[in-house]
């Protein structure tokens, strides 16, 4: 009787004792709320921040093949650009059917020139090939050039000028009016075709390959990829345009500097380029007799033809030399 009386005692007492320390080691309502919530919070905490990671690796997945797809379309686009592109690329607002005449009447006009001055047949036959095909391509080559040219210099403040009206919470298209509206021509001229293609219902992406297309430049591939990537996958556009910005100024700088370093390498191109011309010119006024013989006799005639190849060549070789890809 004494031993289970013992047993009753001890049991009674080792409940007490855990009663006590229930009371003060155990958690209150309160605080197991919150470790529950806790608890709950950090399963949403991982299971968000995999959802984050997903939507990453899929964003990434899809820039890479916009990327896939617009070196598919540069690829295609290095095809050499039909007359009526080219007339656009220039700047001219005529036909291609304009630019032939025009081409056949200096044709025409070097051919009476060469009859009334009664030059060899050579001459009768080159001098009209050379005016009616090879002179008006020039001068159109000549134009583009110098378009392209003076759009890649105003194309950067262009750019900064989008990033400031974008951060100053105007829509894209709002500040793409703005460049066509106060940007200097030719970009504000191709802003505003992008603007218009735009008010009628043609996609960003087509009309930044009509833009390409009419001025046929890097930086104008890099806007539009940057356009297309942000309006597909999102981002923040003021960011990636000012990242831009700042690339396409520092291309200019390198340009700017080959320029200068290559500057006494093509002084030297023209004047070895130029010499011969010179000389014959000067011979030519000093003792017409003594070169004359190059434009009446057969001999000379193709000794001169000769001399047009080989400083040709020569002329082609010295620009290939002094020309630096960047």
């Amino acid at each position: 009787m004494g031993t289970i009386a013992y047993f009753i005692t001890a049991a009674f007492l080792v409940l007490g004792l855990g009663g006590i320390a229930y009371t003060f080691v155990a958690p209150s309502p309160e605080t197991s709320k919150k470790r529950l919530a806790a608890a709950i919070g950090g399963a949403s905490v991982a299971v968000t921040g995999r959802t984050v990671q997903d939507s990453t690796q899929q964003r990434r997945k899809n820039i890479t093949a916009l990327l896939k797809d617009l070196e598919k379309q540069q690829a295609a686009k290095k095809q050499r650009p039909t007359l009526r592109r080219r007339l656009e690329q220039a700047g001219l607002e005529i036909t291609p059917r304009t630019f032939w005449i025009a081409s056949g009447m200096a044709a025409a006009v070097a051919l009476v020139l060469c009859a009334v001055t009664r030059q060899s047949p050579i001459a009768d036959a080159l001098v009209p090939f050379v005016v009616g095909l090879g002179l008006p391509r020039w001068v159109l080559a000549f134009l583009r050039k110098r378009r392209l040219k003076k759009f890649t210099a105003e194309f950067a403040n262009a750019i900064d000028a989008i990033v400031r009206s974008v951060r100053s919470g105007l829509p894209t298209t709002e500040a793409l009016k703005i460049v066509a509206r106060e940007a200097p021509q030719p970009v504000g001229g191709e802003f505003y075709k992008l603007v218009e293609s735009l008010r009628v219902g043609v996609t960003l992406e087509q009309a930044l390959k009509r833009m390409y297309e009419a001025t046929p430049t890097a930086e104008v591939s890099f806007f539009g990829i940057v356009m297309t990537i942000q309006s597909k996958s999102g981002g923040n556009l003021s960011e990636a345009l000012s990242n831009l910005s700042g690339v396409l100024r520092d291309r200019k700088r390198l340009r700017d500097k080959i320029r200068a370093m290559s500057s006494e390498a093509k002084a030297s191109a023209m004047i070895i380029g130029s010499l011969p011309v010179v000389v014959m010119t000067l011979i030519y006024f000093s003792t017409p007799a003594y070169i004359k013989l190059l434009f009446t006799e057969r001999m000379g005639n193709v000794m001169l033809a000769g001399c047009v190849i080989w400083m040709g060549l020569g002329i082609a070789v010295m620009k290939k030399m002094i020309s630096f890809k960047h």
